[in-house]
């Protein structure tokens, strides 16, 4: 499926989710007659609105309450960061729970990774601790103060209607391709001693992953590696000046869905790497929890192979498909013991790594 065919899903769906919403049009012209005539006083949102001399009668019944949600809280700051961080939330935890009940039911296991690994609630709500410390401290400020910065770089918010969803499908490709450049080498460095030592070995507690182990990590990391989720439309605001928020809240939705469903934990006939070869998927990232080592990419895989940061995983495939060919299928031991080995070799390389120090010499002290 096309990011353009994914895109027009998206707005199908908004649009018929809308449909059996009472218009918001009566809101919006009380609102902005209110306001002009000095009934109400103008908000930021309604003098722009004026200003702007918008036919809101041409607008999709999504951009109408789009608009009327700006007219509501009537600051652009205050509206944009409200429906960010919300947004988020919903989508981070939405998205979870499917993994959530598929993970309690055992006709699930023939897909799963790591069959022998199933995180019990004690571990998943210890992992959701963490997750909302983080969204809290760390990703609320980043999210809020993001808005104001890519507004002033020229990013829409309150505008609308909104832009053509090829220009939206085509800026959101290219956030996939520098947030998965960006994470790949950013994730090789926590793997540096020290780095890993203090600051990513948080996110290494699972070495089965989960859905909602996605985000549990350091404050420190979800900082660094969040970078690479903004950056890109930063960049984009900084040289294009014609990005518009939603495009940025489509790209958040499908950013937070990959990286939530690389920690799921299952490999299905149906996932999407088995459709676009490029993709990571939990079968790759899977491995890298499993090993520590190998697979360091979030979307895509060319960058491991380029760089050869994934030969032990294509080891281990080869190794499994070996043993395929010689033992029945419905036998898991030789599945089991190849996994054992493999993380066995993972946990040796996390010790090295943690005794290293900044220089790479051995480090004598904790």
């Amino acid at each position: 499926m096309s990011l353009t065919t994914l895109s027009q899903t998206l707005s199908n769906t908004l649009a018929t989710s809308f449909t059996y919403l009472p218009s918001a049009l009566p809101y919006i012209a009380r609102t902005l007659s209110q306001a002009s005539n000095g009934t109400l006083t103008a908000s930021e949102s309604a003098r722009h609105y004026l200003e702007s001399n918008i036919d809101f009668t041409t607008l999709s019944v999504f951009e109408q309450w789009w608009a009327a949600w700006y007219l509501l809280i009537g600051s652009h700051t205050i509206a944009t960061g409200l429906m960010s961080f919300i947004m988020h939330e919903v989508v981070y935890f939405g998205r979870c729970v499917p993994w959530i009940i598929i993970d309690a039911i055992p006709y699930f296991r023939k897909w799963k990774l790591q069959p022998g690994k199933v995180p019990t609630p004690q571990e998943q709500w210890e992992c959701t601790k963490l997750v909302l410390f983080s969204h809290f401290t760390i990703e609320l400020p980043a999210i809020w103060f993001f808005h104001p910065l890519a507004e002033f770089l020229g990013m829409s918010t309150w505008q609308v209607p909104f832009p053509p969803w090829k220009t939206m499908a085509l800026q959101v490709l290219f956030f996939f391709i520098f947030e998965d450049a960006f994470h790949y080498w950013a994730h090789r460095a926590l793997h540096y001693g020290p780095l890993y030592k203090k600051i990513h070995k948080i996110h290494h507690k699972y070495s089965a992953p989960f859905g909602l182990a996605a985000e549990y990590a350091h404050p420190l990391e979800v900082f660094i590696l969040g970078t690479g989720t903004l950056g890109g439309p930063i960049l984009y605001c900084a040289f294009f000046h014609d990005l518009h928020v939603f495009a940025m809240y489509i790209w958040i939705t499908l950013r937070l869905f990959q990286a939530i469903d690389a920690h799921s934990g299952y490999d299905f006939p149906w996932s999407l790497q088995h459709i676009f070869w490029l993709w990571s998927g939990a079968d790759h990232h899977d491995f890298h929890h499993m090993a520590f080592m190998n697979n360091y990419s979030t979307s895509f895989r060319y960058l491991d192979y380029i760089f050869g940061t994934d030969d032990k995983y294509r080891a281990y495939k080869n190794r499994l498909s070996a043993e395929e060919e010689r033992v029945n299928a419905t036998e898991q031991k030789w599945k089991e013991q190849v996994e054992a080995e493999i993380e066995k070799e993972g946990l040796r390389a996390e010790r090295e790594a943690e005794g290293k120090g900044w220089w790479g010499e051995k480090d004598k002290k904790d």
